[in-house]
Protein backbone atom coordinates (compact mmCIF):
# COMPACT_ATOMS: atom_id res chain seq x y z
CA UNK A 1 0.00 0.00 0.00
CA UNK A 2 1.13 3.52 -0.80
CA UNK A 3 -0.23 6.12 1.63
CA UNK A 4 0.06 9.79 0.59
CA UNK A 5 -0.86 12.90 2.58
CA UNK A 6 -2.47 15.71 0.55
CA UNK A 7 -3.97 17.82 3.34
CA UNK A 8 -3.03 17.75 7.02
CA UNK A 9 -4.79 20.73 8.67
CA UNK A 10 -7.97 20.77 10.70
CA UNK A 11 -10.87 23.21 10.93
CA UNK A 12 -9.94 25.58 8.09
CA UNK A 13 -7.28 25.81 5.40
CA UNK A 14 -4.31 27.89 6.53
CA UNK A 15 -1.85 28.57 3.69
CA UNK A 16 0.99 30.97 4.39
CA UNK A 17 4.71 31.34 5.03
CA UNK A 18 4.41 29.81 8.53
CA UNK A 19 2.72 26.59 7.34
CA UNK A 20 4.81 25.68 4.30
CA UNK A 21 6.44 22.53 5.67
CA UNK A 22 3.42 20.92 7.34
CA UNK A 23 1.02 22.32 4.76
CA UNK A 24 -2.12 24.42 4.85
CA UNK A 25 -4.74 22.21 3.16
CA UNK A 26 -7.41 20.38 5.15
CA UNK A 27 -7.72 16.63 5.57
CA UNK A 28 -7.13 14.35 2.60
CA UNK A 29 -5.14 11.09 2.40
CA UNK A 30 -4.93 8.59 -0.44
CA UNK A 31 -4.28 4.85 -0.18
CA UNK A 32 -3.28 3.00 -3.35
CA UNK A 33 -3.17 -0.77 -3.58
CA UNK A 34 -0.94 -3.04 -5.63
CA UNK A 35 -3.82 -3.83 -7.99
CA UNK A 36 -4.53 -0.14 -8.61
CA UNK A 37 -7.43 0.39 -6.20
CA UNK A 38 -7.49 4.05 -5.11
CA UNK A 39 -9.17 5.02 -1.84
CA UNK A 40 -9.33 8.67 -0.79
CA UNK A 41 -9.86 9.42 2.89
CA UNK A 42 -11.82 12.67 3.29
CA UNK A 43 -12.31 15.46 0.78
CA UNK A 44 -10.74 18.49 2.43
CA UNK A 45 -9.03 21.12 0.31
CA UNK A 46 -6.07 18.76 -0.23
CA UNK A 47 -8.19 16.65 -2.58
CA UNK A 48 -7.89 19.31 -5.28
CA UNK A 49 -4.16 18.67 -5.70
CA UNK A 50 -4.69 14.89 -5.58
CA UNK A 51 -7.27 15.17 -8.37
CA UNK A 52 -4.73 16.85 -10.62
CA UNK A 53 -2.32 13.93 -10.15
CA UNK A 54 -4.75 11.10 -10.95
CA UNK A 55 -3.97 9.63 -14.39
CA UNK A 56 -6.56 9.86 -17.16
CA UNK A 57 -6.71 6.08 -17.52
CA UNK A 58 -8.01 5.58 -13.96
CA UNK A 59 -11.75 5.00 -14.21
CA UNK A 60 -12.81 4.38 -10.59
CA UNK A 61 -12.17 6.23 -7.32
CA UNK A 62 -13.58 5.61 -3.85
CA UNK A 63 -13.87 8.51 -1.39
CA UNK A 64 -14.40 7.57 2.26
CA UNK A 65 -15.70 10.48 4.33
CA UNK A 66 -15.30 10.38 8.10
CA UNK A 67 -18.02 13.01 8.64
CA UNK A 68 -19.65 16.01 7.01
CA UNK A 69 -17.97 18.98 8.69
CA UNK A 70 -16.91 21.55 6.10
CA UNK A 71 -13.15 21.05 6.46
CA UNK A 72 -13.63 17.42 5.34
CA UNK A 73 -15.83 18.03 2.29
CA UNK A 74 -14.86 21.51 1.11
CA UNK A 75 -12.54 20.26 -1.61
CA UNK A 76 -15.01 17.79 -3.10
CA UNK A 77 -16.37 19.98 -5.95
CA UNK A 78 -12.79 20.76 -7.03
CA UNK A 79 -11.84 17.08 -7.43
CA UNK A 80 -10.88 16.77 -11.09
CA UNK A 81 -12.19 13.19 -11.70
CA UNK A 82 -15.73 14.48 -11.02
CA UNK A 83 -15.46 16.39 -14.29
CA UNK A 84 -14.35 13.40 -16.40
CA UNK A 85 -16.98 11.45 -18.39
CA UNK A 86 -16.93 7.72 -17.71
CA UNK A 87 -15.16 7.92 -14.36
CA UNK A 88 -16.99 6.23 -11.48
CA UNK A 89 -16.66 8.16 -8.22
CA UNK A 90 -18.04 6.29 -5.21
CA UNK A 91 -18.57 8.36 -2.05
CA UNK A 92 -18.96 6.49 1.24
CA UNK A 93 -19.78 7.98 4.62
CA UNK A 94 -22.21 8.39 7.52
CA UNK A 95 -25.48 10.27 7.36
CA UNK A 96 -26.01 13.48 9.32
CA UNK A 97 -28.44 13.54 12.24
CA UNK A 98 -31.26 14.86 10.03
CA UNK A 99 -30.49 14.00 6.39
CA UNK A 100 -28.97 11.10 4.44
CA UNK A 101 -25.42 11.26 3.07
CA UNK A 102 -26.85 11.69 -0.43
CA UNK A 103 -29.16 14.54 0.58
CA UNK A 104 -26.48 16.39 2.55
CA UNK A 105 -23.91 16.31 -0.25
CA UNK A 106 -26.49 17.25 -2.88
CA UNK A 107 -27.37 20.25 -0.72
CA UNK A 108 -23.72 21.25 -0.56
CA UNK A 109 -23.22 20.72 -4.31
CA UNK A 110 -25.92 23.21 -5.29
CA UNK A 111 -26.54 26.97 -5.25
CA UNK A 112 -26.04 29.11 -3.26
CA UNK A 113 -23.23 27.08 -1.65
CA UNK A 114 -21.76 26.00 -4.99
CA UNK A 115 -22.75 27.01 -8.54
CA UNK A 116 -22.63 23.51 -10.08
CA UNK A 117 -25.16 20.87 -9.02
CA UNK A 118 -24.11 17.26 -8.42
CA UNK A 119 -26.42 16.09 -11.22
CA UNK A 120 -24.49 18.27 -13.72
CA UNK A 121 -21.11 16.70 -13.02
CA UNK A 122 -19.74 14.60 -15.88
CA UNK A 123 -18.60 11.61 -13.83
CA UNK A 124 -20.77 8.72 -12.68
CA UNK A 125 -21.37 9.71 -9.06
CA UNK A 126 -22.52 7.07 -6.56
CA UNK A 127 -23.36 7.64 -2.88
CA UNK A 128 -23.10 4.83 -0.31
CA UNK A 129 -24.37 5.55 3.18
CA UNK A 130 -22.55 3.36 5.67
CA UNK A 131 -24.94 0.85 7.22
CA UNK A 132 -22.55 -1.95 8.12
CA UNK A 133 -19.14 -2.05 9.83
CA UNK A 134 -17.26 -3.82 7.02
CA UNK A 135 -17.19 -3.19 3.28
CA UNK A 136 -15.10 -4.43 0.37
CA UNK A 137 -13.44 -1.79 -1.82
CA UNK A 138 -11.42 -3.43 -4.58
CA UNK A 139 -8.55 -5.31 -2.97
CA UNK A 140 -9.16 -3.63 0.40
CA UNK A 141 -11.25 -4.70 3.36
CA UNK A 142 -12.52 -1.57 5.11
CA UNK A 143 -13.78 -1.41 8.69
CA UNK A 144 -15.78 1.64 9.79
CA UNK A 145 -16.83 2.47 13.35
CA UNK A 146 -18.39 5.45 15.08
CA UNK A 147 -15.86 7.41 17.16
CA UNK A 148 -15.93 10.30 19.62
CA UNK A 149 -16.42 13.55 17.73
CA UNK A 150 -19.44 15.90 17.53
CA UNK A 151 -22.06 14.81 14.97
CA UNK A 152 -21.95 11.33 13.39
CA UNK A 153 -18.28 10.55 12.73
CA UNK A 154 -16.55 7.32 11.76
CA UNK A 155 -12.96 6.18 11.71
CA UNK A 156 -11.59 3.76 9.15
CA UNK A 157 -9.23 0.79 9.11
CA UNK A 158 -8.08 -0.27 5.64
CA UNK A 159 -6.74 -3.81 5.47
CA UNK A 160 -4.92 -5.65 2.70
CA UNK A 161 -3.84 -9.10 3.78
CA UNK A 162 -2.00 -8.44 7.05
CA UNK A 163 -1.17 -4.81 6.25
CA UNK A 164 -3.38 -2.16 7.83
CA UNK A 165 -3.82 1.62 7.91
CA UNK A 166 -6.05 3.34 10.49
CA UNK A 167 -7.37 6.84 9.88
CA UNK A 168 -8.84 8.84 12.79
CA UNK A 169 -8.47 12.53 11.87
CA UNK A 170 -11.11 13.93 14.28
CA UNK A 171 -11.12 11.96 17.52
CA UNK A 172 -11.15 12.54 21.30
CA UNK A 173 -10.45 9.14 22.91
CA UNK A 174 -9.61 10.83 26.23
CA UNK A 175 -13.36 11.12 26.80
CA UNK A 176 -13.62 7.32 26.83
CA UNK A 177 -12.59 6.94 30.45
CA UNK A 178 -11.98 9.16 33.50
CA UNK A 179 -8.66 7.32 33.82
CA UNK A 180 -6.90 8.11 30.56
CA UNK A 181 -5.42 6.10 28.98
CA UNK A 182 -7.86 3.56 30.39
CA UNK A 183 -9.34 0.18 29.66
CA UNK A 184 -8.87 -0.80 26.01
CA UNK A 185 -12.44 -2.11 25.80
CA UNK A 186 -13.81 1.34 26.71
CA UNK A 187 -11.49 3.37 24.49
CA UNK A 188 -13.07 4.93 21.41
CA UNK A 189 -11.34 3.77 18.23
CA UNK A 190 -9.31 1.01 19.87
CA UNK A 191 -10.72 -1.80 17.72
CA UNK A 192 -9.89 0.17 14.57
CA UNK A 193 -6.31 0.96 15.52
CA UNK A 194 -5.16 -2.09 17.51
CA UNK A 195 -1.96 -3.48 16.00
CA UNK A 196 -2.18 -1.29 12.92
CA UNK A 197 0.92 -0.83 10.77
CA UNK A 198 0.14 2.87 10.38
CA UNK A 199 -2.06 5.16 12.47
CA UNK A 200 -2.98 8.64 11.19
CA UNK A 201 -4.56 10.41 14.15
CA UNK A 202 -5.96 13.75 15.29
CA UNK A 203 -3.29 15.78 17.13
CA UNK A 204 -4.84 19.24 17.02
CA UNK A 205 -4.03 20.72 20.43
CA UNK A 206 -1.22 21.43 22.82
CA UNK A 207 -1.85 20.27 26.39
CA UNK A 208 -2.76 23.82 27.42
CA UNK A 209 -5.19 24.27 24.53
CA UNK A 210 -6.92 20.99 25.29
CA UNK A 211 -7.82 22.17 28.80
CA UNK A 212 -9.84 24.99 27.21
CA UNK A 213 -11.40 22.76 24.52
CA UNK A 214 -12.39 19.64 26.42
CA UNK A 215 -15.24 17.93 24.58
CA UNK A 216 -14.60 19.63 21.22
CA UNK A 217 -13.81 16.23 19.67
CA UNK A 218 -10.05 16.58 19.22
CA UNK A 219 -6.87 15.36 20.93
CA UNK A 220 -3.69 16.88 22.20
CA UNK A 221 -0.53 15.53 20.62
CA UNK A 222 0.36 13.74 23.87
CA UNK A 223 -3.08 12.10 24.10
CA UNK A 224 -2.78 10.93 20.50
CA UNK A 225 0.64 9.46 21.22
CA UNK A 226 -0.73 7.70 24.32
CA UNK A 227 -3.54 6.29 22.17
CA UNK A 228 -1.00 5.02 19.63
CA UNK A 229 0.95 3.35 22.46
CA UNK A 230 -2.21 1.80 23.90
CA UNK A 231 -3.13 0.36 20.49
CA UNK A 232 0.43 -0.93 19.92
CA UNK A 233 0.65 0.46 16.40
CA UNK A 234 3.92 0.31 14.47
CA UNK A 235 3.97 3.88 13.12
CA UNK A 236 2.11 6.99 14.26
CA UNK A 237 1.46 10.08 12.10
CA UNK A 238 0.23 13.19 14.00
CA UNK A 239 -2.46 14.79 11.82
CA UNK A 240 -5.24 17.42 11.65
CA UNK A 241 -2.98 20.20 12.89
CA UNK A 242 -4.57 23.32 14.30
CA UNK A 243 -4.69 26.11 11.68
CA UNK A 244 -3.04 28.52 14.13
CA UNK A 245 0.00 26.27 14.68
CA UNK A 246 3.09 27.29 12.74
CA UNK A 247 5.67 24.85 11.42
CA UNK A 248 8.03 25.88 14.23
CA UNK A 249 5.41 25.30 16.93
CA UNK A 250 4.52 21.88 15.51
CA UNK A 251 8.19 20.87 15.51
CA UNK A 252 8.36 21.91 19.15
CA UNK A 253 5.20 20.23 20.47
CA UNK A 254 5.82 16.96 18.60
CA UNK A 255 9.39 16.73 19.92
CA UNK A 256 8.23 17.61 23.43
CA UNK A 257 5.53 14.92 23.29
CA UNK A 258 8.08 12.32 22.19
CA UNK A 259 10.34 13.22 25.12
CA UNK A 260 7.42 13.11 27.57
CA UNK A 261 5.63 9.96 26.37
CA UNK A 262 8.67 7.98 25.16
CA UNK A 263 6.51 6.09 22.64
CA UNK A 264 7.35 2.51 21.72
CA UNK A 265 6.76 3.16 18.02
CA UNK A 266 7.93 5.23 15.09
CA UNK A 267 6.61 8.81 15.01
CA UNK A 268 6.43 10.45 11.58
CA UNK A 269 5.06 14.03 11.63
CA UNK A 270 2.14 14.45 9.23
CA UNK A 271 3.23 16.82 6.46
CA UNK A 272 1.72 17.49 3.05
CA UNK A 273 3.58 15.47 0.45
CA UNK A 274 4.54 12.69 2.86
CA UNK A 275 4.42 9.26 1.20
CA UNK A 276 4.61 6.05 3.24
CA UNK A 277 4.92 2.70 1.48
CA UNK A 278 3.87 -0.39 3.42
CA UNK A 279 5.53 -3.41 1.84
CA UNK A 280 6.53 -5.74 4.66
CA UNK A 281 3.84 -8.26 3.79
CA UNK A 282 2.29 -9.08 0.46
CA UNK A 283 -1.43 -8.70 -0.16
CA UNK A 284 -3.15 -11.87 -1.38
CA UNK A 285 -4.69 -11.83 -4.87
CA UNK A 286 -8.48 -11.52 -5.17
Amino acid sequence: MIVSLWGTRGSVASPGPDTVRYGGNTSCVSVEGREGTLVVLDAGTGIRVLGQKIPEELTQVHILLTHLHMDHVQGLPFFNPLLRPGVQVHIWGPASTTLSLDARLHRYLSPPLFPVRARDLLSELHFHQLTQPKIEVGEFQVMAQMIMHPNPTVGYRIQCGELSVTYLPDHEPALSSPKWPGDKEWTSGYDLAAGSDLLIHDSQYTNEEYQQRYGFGHSSIEQAMQFANLCEVKEFVPFHHDPAHSDALLDQVIEQAIQTIQPKLRVTPGKEGLVIQLTEKACPPN
